[in-house]
């Protein structure tokens, strides 16, 4: 999901890495290359991540060090994604229950104009 702009929140990021991690162990450019980081912001996330207790790096002897979700992250992993949907379920329905797009019985004239004026104050856009 991502924001008006198109760039995605520090917190969407997060929730990205979480769950690629809840898939099992994974190095860091595996992150890197999934997640559509680069090697700097790859290694900040993974630094503060680590930092907050949502994944550890186990020491692995010779492989290469991988990451892994901890108990914590994944229920913090768990209740954004709860979070998301609620907020995308109540974004539904304002735009459902949205006014604009009240209109007589048989009358389809206008109605995708509507739907934008209705999606366009929710996305933070003016109506016209």
């Amino acid at each position: 999901m991502l924001s008006i702009d198109g760039r995605r929140s520090r917190i969407q990021l997060a929730s990205e890495i979480l769950r690629l991690l809840r898939l099992g162990g994974v190095g860091k450019t595996e992150v890197m290359y999934t997640v559509r980081l680069s090697h700097l912001q790859t290694q900040k996330y993974l630094h503060w991540l680590t930092e907050l207790g949502l994944i550890e790096q186990p020491a692995t002897g010779s492989r290469p060090l991988e990451y892994r979700i901890t108990h914590h992250g994944l229920d913090l992993l768990g209740k954004i994604e709860h979070l998301q949907e609620v907020l995308q379920l109540e974004g539904l329905s304002e735009i459902i229950d949205s006014p604009e797009l009240k209109f007589e019985e048989g009358t389809r004239h206008g109605i995708l104009k509507r739907i934008i004026n209705a999606i366009r104050p929710i996305q933070g856009g003016g109506t016209d």
